[in-house]
C-alpha cells in the first residue's frame, strides 16, 4: 500500500507525543512493506521566516493555498492509495482536504485533540476543564480569548474550525480517535458513525538496559498546567512535609511553559530533581527504573501516551481517574487511578507507593502483560490497516 502522511509538526522545543505517534507509526507500515511519503510542515521555521511572512501565518491557519498546491503536486506525482492526516495547524489547513478531493484521493485523519471544537484543542480554560464551545462555536472561545489567552490570536482559529467543519465531515473517509473516552466527548460533530473507528496510538516496545528499580517516581511530559504539575507540586509538598529527608525521590522530565516555575521549585527541594528535555531513550531509562510513573493531567486527555509507554517498560502509571485514563489502566492491577481535583489524594498514593513497593512491583509485572495484551504494535498496525482497506473501499465522492 502507497500512503501519504499528512502532519504540521509542533515545535521541538516543547515535548510533542503526536510527533512521536506519526513518526512511531509511519516506520512501523514501512516496516510491514509499506510506501510511506511524508507530507510534512514544520513550526519550527516560521522563526526563520521574515516579519512581513510571519504576519501572514494566520491566514494560513485559515486556508493554505500553499499546502493545497504542494500536497496536489505530491498526489499526482506518487499517486498514493490513500492519504492520513495527522495535525494541519497551523501550516496546512483544511486546504489539504480539497486536494485530495480534487484528486479523488480517499482520507483517513486521527483526531488527536479537541481542535475540530475548541480553540485551545484541549477543553481547557483557566485551570479547568471547560466545555463552553462544544455546542457554541465560535463565540465562547472569541470571548475567553482561549488561544494563547488572545481574543485576537484565537480569532482564525476559530475561523478555520467553523468555515471548514462542513469539509470535515464530508470530504474523510474514516476517523480514527484515539479513545472511546475522545470519541464520546466529540459525540456534538455529528460525524457517521460507520466512519468512526477508535484505535489506540501505536506504543513501540522498548529496550533499556537491565537496572534495579530506585526509591524513585517519575513525571515524563510537557510542562504546563494542563498537565498537571501545579497538582503534582502541591500533592508533593504535602507528601515531602509528612517525609522530611527520607522518602521518595521525584523526576521531572520535560519541558514548557511552567519550565522555569518547575525548576525553580525543584531547586528548594533536595528529593526533586528537574532534568529538562531528553530524548526518548533517555527518558525511558528514567521510567524504567522508578517505582511508578506519574501523570496527573487536570485535562482530559485523549490518550495516556506515557501511561502505556510506562506500562511497555513494566512500570505502574499513577494517573487521574478522567478522560481516557480508565479505559487504559485498571486500578489496583496494572496501575492507580485518583481524583484530580485534591493534591492530597495524590500525595495519600505517594505515600502509599513508597510504603508498598512489593505492590507496585506487581502492578508494574501486570502492566507489562496488559500491554502486550491490549497495545501490542503489530495489532495497532493490522487495525490501522484495516482502516485503511475501509476507507479505500468505501471514499466519500464530494465535488
Amino acid at each position: 500500500m502507497k500512503i501519504v502522511l499528512v502532519h504540521n509538526r509542533y515545535r521541538s522545543a516543547t515535548p510533542s507525543g503526536e510527533n512521536r505517534v506519526v513518526d512511531q507509526e509511519g516506520q512501523a507500515l514501512r516496516d510491514h512493506g509499506h510506501e510511506v511519503i511524508s507530507f510534512e510542515r514544520h513550526s519550527d521555521d516560521i522563526e526563520q521566516w521574515s516579519a512581513p511572512r510571519r504576519a501572514a501565518v494566520p491566514t494560513r491557519v485559515i486556508w493554505s493555498r500553499e499546502a493545497r498546491r504542494g500536497l496536489a503536486a505530491t498526489l499526482g506525482e506518487h499517486k498514493p492509495d490513500l492519504v492520513h492526516i495527522h495535525n494541519t495547524f497551523p501550516l496546512l489547513s483544511a486546504a489539504v482536504l480539497y486536494a485530495c478531493r480534487d484528486a479523488s484521493v480517499p482520507v483517513v485523519t486521527t483526531i488527536h485533540n479537541y481542535k475540530l471544537v475548541c480553540a485551545s484543542g484541549n477543553f481547557f480554560r483557566e485551570g479547568a476543564v471547560c466545555h463552553e464551545c462544544e455546542h457554541g462555536l465560535p463565540w465562547p472561545a472569541l470571548r475567553h480569548g482561549c488561544y494563547r489567552g488572545s481574543r485576537v490570536a484565537t480569532a482564525p482559529v476559530a475561523l478555520a474550525m467553523t468555515a471548514h467543519r462542513q469539509a470535515w465531515k464530508s470530504m474523510v473517509a474514516a476517523y480514527i480517535f484515539i479513545s472511546a473516552a475522545q470519541r464520546d466527548l466529540l459525540s456534538g460533530l455529528g460525524l457517521p458513525g460507520d466512519r468512526v473507528f477508535v484505535r489506540h496510538n501505536l506504543i513501540p516496545s522498548r529496550t533499556v538496559p537491565e537496572a534495579r528499580r530506585q526509591n524513585t517516581v517519575v513525571y515524563a511530559g510537557r510542562l504546563d498546567e494542563a498537565k498537571g504539575l501545579r497538582l503534582l507540586m502541591a500533592a508533593w509538598d504535602r507528601y515531602a512535609g509528612r517525609t522530611g529527608d527520607s522518602g521518595l525521590r521525584l523526576v521531572i522530565v520535560g519541558a514548557g511553559p511552567l519550565e522555569t516555575e518547575v525548576a525553580a521549585w525543584a531547586a528548594e527541594r533536595p528529593r526533586v530533581s528537574a532534568v529538562g528535555k531528553v530524548d526518548a531513550q533517555r527518558c525511558a531509562e528514567f521510567m524504567a527504573t522508578a517505582r511508578a510513573v506519574l501523570v496527573p493531567s487536570t485535562w482530559e486527555e485523549t490518550f495516556g501516551l506515557v501511561a502505556i509507554e510506562a506500562m511497555a517498560l513494566g512500570v505502574p502509571p499513577v494517573a487521574t481517574d478522567h478522560g481516557s485514563f480508565p479505559e487504559l489502566i485498571t486500578p489496583d492491577s496494572d496501575g492507580v487511578l485518583f481524583r484530580d481535583d485534591d493534591p492530597a489524594v495524590l500525595a495519600a498514593a505517594l505515600t502509599d507507593i513508597e510504603e508498598h513497593p512489593e505492590r507496585y512491583e506487581t502492578y508494574g509485572k501486570q502492566a507489562r502483560v496488559t500491554y502486550e495484551q491490549r497495545f501490542d504494535p503489530n495489532g495497532s498496525i493490522e487495525q490501522l490497516l484495516k482502516i485503511y482497506r475501509y476507507a479505500i473501499m468505501h471514499p466519500t465522492n464530494v465535488s
